[in-house]
């Protein structure tokens, strides 16, 4: 990190300087400790330039220029989403920065730090990766500008771009460009992407199939004439002709994968996609259904005369792959360089252990997909003991506590299709919706084995699943959930039905409420068998793409009935790519075929019902009384209001504190302020039953309501 650790090391010149909006932590969570030790195995010199002042470029010198070329990230999350909540504002930390202070990195850091490095060393090889790069590709709708941008690359001006699984791309690319080959001919690595010129191919052998608009008739042949007499063959034309040739399954379907490995797909242009968001639609359902590895066709699209290709996503892992990557020489801990300082996103992994990669889920408001495929990578059982060893004897701090083995998901560790040939052919953008596939084996032994040989490693006291579990695949192993109820849940464990209602959960390709209840029934007989009293966390999305005002108010009564009281909750952020975000840009469904009078998707894009569909989520709360009030009686639920356990939401409504009585506004029978002003009053008895501790507490600090009168600007009546 520093030219004084180059020298102690004797070196003049590091080979490869890698740039990332993170604080430097070396451990394998953390995209720039992999990818540098992966580099170093190999016996390149790596530098680390890590949260750069990005005003100046003299902050990208501070290594000097690398032999073979700067590798720029982001960091460990796009920077957009870094930096900035659901509702556009900027956020006041950054849990991958020392002491989480905020504004260390700046935002598209991608393409600012590329700029930078090409200021510091004119002429120097830029290559860019992990999540921000990857999923922004190809032409992405950008949520902060409300507008489709440009891929990544043309705006970066890198020579390379990385996606998804990258290290066997990385090793091969940084071999081949320290053996003295250009990188400007480098074209063959899958799951890389580049700029070429308009009409460019990799050889004369390659095929460009057009994608490029919507509703095209297929091919028109002409139907023969019944009635037409054909002339009589005889003579040398009859000698001529070949015999009917039966041509084998084997060889019609080598011929097809053949024709595949060298067909390219069209998609429409920048330029088309930025001001059609059908096309943008069309776009995006190609993208993912080209997303298998064992079948997915080069893409090409254009952008003014230039063009990004895209070659087919990367071979995922194979376990002695994953085992070689997580089992490098980490320190697994901050650069020293630190000091001291609180690292959040360090502090939260610190004793966590990632078993596998990948999802099969597809879950349309997620990027793991289109980041890190859905075909499931799993470390050894040994690899992942040996980890569990080393945090034991190596990691400060250790009290005897693993808080997570997992991943993407908590439950898909060597979860695979049955049939490897199906896997390769097979296009479904989800193995576990509409229903769990046939083909998929869902055996949960393997993770179970793992569980009980990791409690049993000495020094270990506890091990907990901290990661989101699919809970429509736990509900297949009893035995499963058995275990993990009564020996690795810290008395809550996180779970995500996302919603209850079948419009919202169609769009997002989850489960029903069925599966989560068939979990819950289990979670809580196992509790009680094991003496534990335990709780789910359920996450829940508003304002997906979808969802309607009642989808939401149903989701608040479930809620009610079930007595949950929900602290954090989530509002719909549109990532680049996800197919979720599609649907919010385009108000089309890309998991059908789009077409211009193809299904439509109800969107909530107005801040207003946002923070409406928010305000459902967390019923209980004083503050969102006034707007759930004035959307129950829009919405024809006038019923759902009142003082008994059975309403949703009071009349009554806190009010400001004086010295001697908490005060709130005398109101009418129609709900508006009566002309003799502000009345002392306590909450009646009845409404007791809709407040928690905590909010009765809030009501006696004078808080509760924060001086919020009717018809004041909060929109309350």
């Amino acid at each position: 990190m520093s030219r004084a650790e180059m020298n102690a090391l004797g070196w003049e010149q590091c080979d490869v300087i890698l740039v990332t909006g993170d604080a430097y932590i070396d451990h394998p969570s953390f995209g720039m400790a992999l990818v540098g030790r992966l580099l170093e195995s190999q016996g390149f010199r790596v530098g680390i330039i890590s949260q750069p002042d990005w005003q100046s470029a003299e902050p990208f010198r501070a290594l000097g220029r690398p032999r073979l070329y700067f590798g720029v990230t982001a960091g460990n999350m796009d920077s957009m989403i870094n930096r900035y909540t659901a509702d556009r504002k900027i956020r006041s930390d950054d849990a991958y920065t020392a002491n989480a202070e905020a504004n260390r990195r700046p935002d598209r850091a991608v393409v600012v730090y590329s700029q930078r490095v090409r200021e510091a060393y004119p002429g120097v090889n830029v290559v860019i990766g992990s999540i921000e790069a990857s999923l922004r590709r190809i032409a992405h709708y950008d949520y902060w500008s409300d507008k489709v941008r440009r891929s990544v690359l043309p705006d970066s001006k890198a020579d390379l771009l990385l996606y998804g699984n990258a290290e066997r791309a990385l090793v091969a690319l940084t071999h081949r460009l320290a053996a003295g080959e250009p990188i400007s001919s480098i074209r063959d690595l899958r799951g890389t992407a580049f700029m070429v010129k308009r009409g460019w191919l990799p050889d004369a052998d390659w095929v460009l199939q057009d994608s490029t608009t919507v509703d095209r008739p297929g091919r028109v042949d002409v139907h023969p004439d019944p009635y037409a007499m054909e002339p009589a063959q005889t003579g040398p034309s009859q000698a001529g002709s070949q015999p009917i040739r039966i041509v084998p399954l084997a060889e019609r379907v080598a011929a097809r994968k053949a024709a595949r490995e060298r067909t390219a797909i069209r998609l429409p242009s920048y330029e088309q996609v930025k001001d059609d968001p059908v096309l943008y639609a069309h776009a995006s359902r190609v993208l993912h259904l080209e997303s298998n590895p064992g079948n997915a066709r080069a893409l090409v699209q254009a952008h003014g005369d230039r063009e990004v290709w895209l070659n087919p996503p990367p071979i995922p892992l194979e376990t002695q792959d994953m085992d070689y990557v997580f089992g490098l020489p980490y320190a697994r801990r901050p650069h020293p360089s630190y000091g001291e300082a609180h690292i959040p996103a360090w502090e939260m992994i610190r004793f966590s252990i990632n078993i596998m990669r990948g999802c099969f889920g597809g879950c349309t408001f997620c990027s793991i997909t289109e980041h890190e495929g859905r075909i499931i990578q799993s470390r050894s059982e040994g690899s992942i003991l040996r980890e569990i060893e080393e945090i034991r004897d190596r990691t400060p701090g250790f009290a005897g506590h693993i808080t997570d083995l997992g991943g993407p998901t908590a439950n898909m560790y060597r979860m695979a299709c049955k049939d490897p040939e199906i896997e390769h052919s097979c296009r479904r953008l989800s193995c576990v919706y509409p229903g769990i596939c046939e083909n998929l084996d869902t055996d949960h032994a393997p993770l179970i084995d793992l569980y009980r040989k990791a409690r049993a490693i000495r020094g270990v006291k506890k091990i907990s699943i901290g990661s989101g579990l699919r809970y429509d695949l736990a509900v297949r192993s009893p035995e499963y959930v058995k275990e993990l109820v009564t020996h690795h849940v810290s008395g809550l464990l996180k779970i995500a039905p996302e919603h209850t209602e079948d419009g919202p959960l169609s769009r997002m390709m989850k489960p029903g409420i069925g599966a989560y209840e068939r979990f819950k029934e289990m979670f809580d007989r196992f509790s009680k068998e094991a003496g534990k009293k335990q709780h789910l966390i359920p996450y829940f999305i508003a304002a997906h793409p979808g969802t309607t005002d009642e989808d939401m108010l149903n989701l608040a009564l479930w809620l009610k009935r079930n007595n949950f009281r929900l602290d954090q909750v989530q509002t719909f952020l549109p990532t680049p790519m996800a197919l979720a975000t599609t649907m919010y840009h385009s108000g089309k469904n890309p998991l059908k075929k789009v077409g211009r009078d193809s299904e439509a998707v109800d969107t909530v894009r107005a801040g207003r019902i946002r923070r409406l569909h928010k305000a459902f989520l967390r019923y209980h709360d004083p503050e969102n009384w006034p707007m759930l009030r004035e959307a129950l009686e829009r919405m024809g639920h006038r019923e759902l209001i009142g003082n008994s356990p059975d309403h949703l939401v009071p009349r009554f409504q806190p009010g400001v504190v004086t010295a001697k009585a908490v005060v709130k506004p005398s109101l009418g029978r129609d709900g508006r302020t009566n002309a003799r002003g502000p009345q002392p009053t306590r909450p009646q008895p009845e409404t007791r039953g809709l407040h928690g501790k905590a909010d009765r507490k809030r009501e006696k600090a004078g808080l509760a309501g924060r001086g919020r009168m009717a018809g004041g600007k909060s929109g309350g009546r």
